[in-house]
């Protein structure tokens, strides 16, 4: 009977040991939690989804118009607000957008000819194509687009601006720009039509034994289309080439992919992805077994040359297979992924990003030349324009180039909210688009000829 007493007491203190244990135990949990919710704003995910149900539930319950609380109408606003806090790329399709994403594969659709993209949240032109609405009204790379329709595009998402610039060819759509160069704004209007540019052009042998040829875009024929142009060089006893790529917005990796691999070995990095665990996820290499012959290449870009530009110019600079001539590109090179959601919704997120063989990333630094050679947005214009007028009516007049309502590209600037008389023009002499015929008719291209210049140094040095 004594043992019962010890028993008890064994009992009680083994009791008290665990309890004081549990409240240890508890409280370094709670600790580890503070610690770890400080380190990492993710540990506690609950409270977060917490916290946003009950914002939505205050607004349903007090918010002055019911007729905007509705659940749905909510949750999608706090979700398209979320993606397009991480990045412009990254969006939250209902499923409207997601369909007309999955239905928007014909290529036939009116639009403007522009390539636009997001910097600082403010919408911006990457690149006007070439003989096509935008282009012909005067729009520049660089141009701050601020209003569609007179609304404002503060808080636009790209594909919403998109999908209110296109149309139906012949439509007519009213946009205001700013051009931050010159600090001056602009109102015009543009015809939308169906888009149908070239991918290669004005490909020539020039003197010394020079080939040049611009690519335009990189589209679904392009590498064919260049295939058969060197083939052409080739023939012609080419000893030197000019890649343009200027004010080339990009287009398919794939091309970008099948135009590199024209002038690399065979086995060559071309480009290649990697994500959030740092790891690649996939890479490019070249193929082809008999590449373009390794004459000495220059490849010329600007501000506007973007995304399979860049691909191509990061690459043949990294492999020292091209010196790279011009200005800094404008770092577009991230990979969205398209994630189908419950009740016909998607996801489209930034996934990776785009790196050269030596491991640079694309995007938002850019592609910086070798040799930097600067030249005005609208000066390069003046150049196009002169190409183009003396390929179609070889030296004769052209008509001047305007938008939909007449307006030339050196009318209509006026400081911001300030009212503007009639054909007037505030632009500074210095800073203007001159009339878009220009004076001089063979307006001369720096950046080609410092080029051509060094290549013909270094067809010297190789003929030594």
């Amino acid at each position: 009977m004594k043992k019962i007493p010890s028993l008890l007491q064994g009992l009680a203190l083994f009791a008290l040991l665990a309890a004081n244990l549990a409240v240890g135990a508890r409280l370094f949990a709670q600790e580890t939690a503070a610690t770890a919710a400080a380190d990492d704003p993710e540990a506690s995910p609950y409270e977060m989804y917490a916290l946003f149900s009950k914002v939505v539930e205050q607004i349903r319950a007090n918010y002055v118009d019911a007729d905007k609380t509705g659940y749905q109408d909510l949750v999608e606003a706090a979700l398209e607000g979320m993606l397009q806090s991480l990045d412009p790329h990254s969006q939250f399709m209902d499923k409207e957008a997601f369909t007309a994403m999955r239905e928007d594969t014909s290529g036939h659709f009116g639009g403007l000819g522009i390539t636009i993209g997001l910097r600082d949240g403010v919408l911006t032109v990457i690149s006007p194509m070439e003989q096509t609405p935008a282009f012909r009204a005067g729009l520049l790379p660089g141009d701050k687009i601020i209003e569609i329709e007179d609304d404002s595009t503060t808080g636009l998402d790209l594909d919403a601006a998109v999908k209110r610039l296109r149309g139906e060819p012949g439509t007519r759509v009213k946009i205001k720009v700013f051009r931050p160069k010159i600090q001056l704004v602009k109102t015009m209007t543009l015809e939308r039509a169906v888009i149908n540019v070239p991918s290669v052009k004005d490909a020539k042998m020039l003197d010394g034994g020079i080939a040049y040829v611009r690519l335009l875009q990189f589209g679904q024929t392009t590498a064919a289309d260049l295939q058969k142009e060197l083939d052409r060089f080739k023939e012609e006893g080419a000893r030197a080439l000019v890649l343009d790529l200027r004010s080339n917005p990009g287009g398919l990796l794939t091309t970008a992919v099948e135009v590199a691999q024209k002038f690399l070995p065979r086995g060559s990095l071309i480009v290649f992805t990697r994500g959030r665990n740092g790891e690649i996820s996939s890479s490019f290499k070249a193929r082809l077994r008999h590449p373009f012959p390794e004459v000495p290449m220059v490849v010329l870009v600007n501000g506007a040359s973007a995304s399979a530009s860049e691909i191509v110019a990061g690459a043949l600079q990294d492999h020292k297979r091209a010196v790279l001539l011009g200005e800094k590109t404008f770092g577009k090179g991230s990979v969205q992924t398209v994630l189908p959601l419950d009740g016909g919704t998607a996801l489209r997120l930034t996934t990776a990003k785009y790196y050269t063989p030596s491991e640079r990333v694309i995007h938002e630094n850019g592609i910086e030349p070798n040799v930097v050679v600067p030249l005005s947005m609208a000066d390069w214009r003046d150049i196009i324009i002169a190409r183009n007028a003396a390929e179609v009516i070889d030296g004769e007049d052209v008509v001047p180039e305007t938008d939909a309502d007449g307006q030339r590209a050196d009318e209509g600037w006026h400081p911001y909210d300030e009212g503007i008389d009639d054909g007037e023009s505030f632009l500074p002499d210095s800073a203007a688009s001159s009339a878009p015929e220009p004076k001089n008719r063979n307006p001369r291209d720096p950046q080609l000829e410092r080029a051509c210049d060094m290549l013909r140094g270094m067809l010297v040095f190789t003929d030594r």
